[in-house]
């Protein structure tokens, strides 16, 4: 048996711990072959990405390259086009056919799901791994999730392995509150950046005079 194959996708604008802590916990929580990061060309639902596809691909391969179980698939950037995640899960699934794949998510991004294009077929495609907080109390008031939540959730990781797609996977798990537009804004005011990302992506960015203020 094949074993299950992770996705995680994102602007990476700049890529840091908090993408890095979540996609290492899943590789070895749920056991998986690999976490395929995948880095998105234009994001429907935000602005542009103020780094260029190629520096956003160069500092995801130097954040990856000594991480072990971490890799990187670029296809949203060959598309050059709105990346919308229906188009990437079904062409990953054609390129791996019946092997077990999973969209690795957080529950803030599970929660706008339902605004996602074509996003009631997504689990045609792939399970669904949604890493939340402890204790998290907030509630889940969207009528369409709230059923996708109570008609597709499996507790036992072993069923994502043993099906190709159509499960959801709830795993609790610490989640660094490090977000990108924060780095950016931290650098963009002259603030010293350390500690949320790898020293040398922020060298890179220093060396290639991303995220600066434009006044």
């Amino acid at each position: 048996m094949l074993k299950l194959i992770g996705i995680l996708g994102g602007t990476f604008d700049p890529v840091h711990y908090g993408h890095l802590r979540l996609a290492v916990e899943c590789y070895e929580r749920l056991d998986l072959a690999e976490v395929r990061l995948i880095p998105l060309y234009t994001p429907p639902h935000r602005h542009s990405p103020h780094a260029s596809p190629g520096q956003r691909l160069a500092m995801l391969k130097m954040a990856i390259k000594d991480i072990q179980g971490l890799t990187i698939d670029d296809c949203e950037l060959h598309r050059k086009d709105v990346s919308y995640t229906i188009d990437t899960v079904s062409a990953i699934r054609g390129r791996v056919g019946e092997r077990p794949v999973c969209l690795l998510m957080g529950m803030d991004a599970f929660n706008t799901l339902h605004t996602w294009h074509q996003w009631q077929s997504i689990l045609d495609y792939t399970h669904i791994v949604i890493a939340d907080r402890p204790n998290n109390t907030a509630e889940q008031n969207t009528p369409d999730l709230n059923t996708l939540l109570n008609t597709r959730s499996v507790s036992d990781v072993q069923l994502l392995h043993k099906t190709p797609a159509g499960k959801i996977h709830k795993m609790i798990m610490p989640i660094l509150d490090i977000s990108a537009t924060q780095i950016r804004n931290i650098i963009s005011g002259g603030m010293n950046a350390k500690f949320l990302l790898p020293d040398e992506i922020i060298e890179f960015i220093h060396n290639n005079n991303l995220y600066k203020s434009k006044t």
